[in-house]
């Protein structure tokens, strides 16, 4: 199977071209070549965007926007299944949470599709000020033009459409950049929506290397905003060449998980562990960092560790499997060299740390401290570290000494510690008896620090991808 750019409605496979081998993470099978593209393919495929938003885009009312975005959605339900194979086979994800996605990535398709028709401004009054008589003024949304949006492979499908979704129900084009590790399913993605009667142009995906494509997908001048999810080094690097263009940006995390000693352990492990976990901890707002109160410490340590050994390890598309390899060897070599180097220093792993391949085992560590990596950094693996605290200071500190601020998890019954503890956290988003892991399509997410700028869901999404013009009338 080739996968190839996708310009202007049509794949760029001419023969001759350099590919790159995609392989299923588990058992190291090809499954897939992409057809890399160049940068002669890059500055095509953006004009192409830029001519496609002038003459069409930018005309097309929001109700003809909203109908083509639901009807990708409704194609996309419909093949639930096959995508949520091609997602399980190229990123390793397994396959009940590859169906997660999906159904996520759905409904990110049916909040575009709802909100394309309401993205509105407002009457200003001009009379609040002296000299304002006689004059009405008003602002509307309009669309910004050419948006990059470059995605990781972790979420290769509902990642992609945080992007692409709200970026063309606010009227814009969309030159998209995926992971070369997670082509199929973007590749599919783009057929989708020319299916749903999207016109050719409005999307275009580009198929190559990030280090070859990145910088001058960036630095285009036709490119009007960036939205990328990624690590924190690339995130700096296109905050630094984007220059005057907007930018929207999803870095790391450490997230903190805060476990009080009225919080009722049995009820909060489960969901815990699947936080830690869930796809092999290779998840932005994963639960590293469990601070657990010493008066329970012992016994929820007891119960997570037996928990997590309860999971079941293999094959992604085994309908049995919880827990998966990681996005390949490299990544898992080092994550291992993590934990060696916590061990080293006198930390302790409870269970898990073995590696074969890109399989590391769910790995739970203690007597961990903030200068090591697995806290200070953010690891994007399966490896949690469970720390006792003594008091809610203690925690808040903690849990803020981090470069980074995403997300966070409280567990209490009292509301005032909860409120408390969640305006002194320094983060983008704090949940109170939920996992820090926990994300809704429909709230803004994103983050403070170094965690990055900007926020999605859909809505928040839209607004980043508009400009508020005035428009302001001197009556008779």
């Amino acid at each position: 199977m080739f996968i190839s750019s996708i310009i202007n409605g049509e794949m760029y496979n001419e023969e001759n071209r350099e590919t790159l081998p995609v392989k299923n993470p588990y058992n190291q099978q090809e499954i897939a070549k992409i057809i890399l593209a160049s940068r002669e393919d890059l500055n095509a495929a953006v004009d192409n965007c830029y001519e496609t938003y002038h003459r069409i885009i930018k005309k097309m009312p929001a109700y003809e926007r909203a109908d083509i975005l639901l009807k990708t959605a409704q194609l996309l339900e419909a093949r639930r299944e096959d995508f949520a194979q091609t997602v399980a086979e190229e990123a390793g994800k397994p396959l009940k949470l590859s169906r997660d996605e999906v159904d996520r990535a759905v409904q990110v398709l049916r909040f575009a599709s709802e909100y394309a028709k309401q993205i509105n401004g407002e009457v200003i009054p001009l009379d609040a000020a002296v000299g304002g008589e006689n004059r009405l003024g008003f602002t509307k949304r309009i669309p910004l033009g050419v948006v990059a949006a470059i995605t990781p492979f972790n979420f290769p499908l509902n990642l992609s459409l945080h992007k692409i979704a709200p970026a063309l129900a606010a009227g814009n084009t969309v030159i998209f950049k995926p992971a070369e590790k997670t082509p199929i399913s973007a590749f599919k993605l783009v057929q989708l929506f020319h299916e749903a009667g999207l016109p050719k142009g409005a999307l275009n995906v580009i198929m190559g290397l990030g280090e070859e494509l990145g910088d001058p997908l960036v630095e285009h001048d036709k490119v009007q905003k960036v939205t990328f999810t990624g690590s924190l080094p690339v995130g700096k690097g296109i905050r630094e060449k984007a220059e005057f263009k907007k930018i929207t940006l999803e870095l790391g995390s450490n997230s903190p998980n805060i476990i009080f000693e009225d919080a009722d352990i049995d009820s909060l492990v489960d969901n815990l562990v699947t936080g830690a976990f869930a796809f092999s901890g290779q998840v932005c707002i994963s639960a590293q960092r469990i601070y657990v109160h010493e008066s329970i410490y012992n016994e929820f340590l007891k119960k997570f560790v037996t928990q997590t050994k309860a999971l079941q390890i293999g094959d992604p598309l085994d309908e049995k499997t919880d827990f998966g390899p990681m996005i390949d060897e490299e990544a898992a070599e080092r994550a291992k060299l993590w934990i060696d180097d916590a061990v080293s220093n006198g930390a302790k792993v409870e269970t898990g740390g073995e590696l074969t391949g890109a399989m590391l085992t769910p790995t739970i560590m203690t007597n961990v401290h903030n200068d090591m990596k697995v806290i200070a950094e953010e690891v994007f693996a399966p490896i949690v570290s469970i720390i006792p605290f003594r008091t809610e200071e203690e925690a808040i500190k903690l849990s803020n000494d981090s470069i980074y601020g995403l997300q966070a998890g409280i567990f209490t019954n009292d509301i005032n510690r909860a409120l408390y503890v969640a305006d002194e956290l320094e983060m983008g988003g704090v949940w109170i008896n939920e996992i820090s892991t926990y994300r809704q399509d429909n709230h803004p997410y994103g983050g403070v620090k170094q965690s990055g700028i900007g926020r999605e869901g859909v809505k928040y999404a839209i607004d980043d991808m508009t400009e508020l013009k005035f428009i302001g009338i001197k009556l008779n």
